[in-house]
């Protein structure tokens, strides 16, 4: 799960909402897919490597999201959370104009086309 040199990482849940976020931000940012539930020691791993950056948690609103959205909270504080209306449950099938305002309101740069 090696972080590279970005300043912010976006963590979410599977590659379908890595490859959504990718598709509409517009700056350098380390996306990070957990594949679902993370385990203690990985989450702590993870942790580890993406202290010092801003990080973002954005997974979806069902009970495996929550579950990894309350470790979050609880081993990384200071993680900004994102939330997808629970009407769309998932990032991926949210649509891309939600998913912009979104990251745009946490001041992230969005390309313009999905606003």
């Amino acid at each position: 799960m090696g972080t590279s040199d970005y300043e912010k990482v976006i963590v979410v849940e599977g590659k379908s909402d890595r490859k959504k976020i990718e598709a509409i931000i517009n700056e350098p940012i380390e996306i990070i897919c957990t594949n679902g539930t993370i385990g203690i020691s990985k989450l702590d791993e993870l942790i580890d490597e993406i202290v010092c950056k801003d990080v973002y948690i954005m997974v979806d609103t069902d009970t495996a999201g929550e579950k990894l959205r309350k470790q979050f909270k609880r081993e990384l504080p200071e993680a900004v959370h994102l939330y997808v209306d629970k009407i769309y449950r998932e990032v991926a099938s949210a649509p891309d104009h939600h998913v912009a305002t979104i990251l745009l309101s946490a001041n992230i740069d969005v390309n313009s086309k999905y606003l």
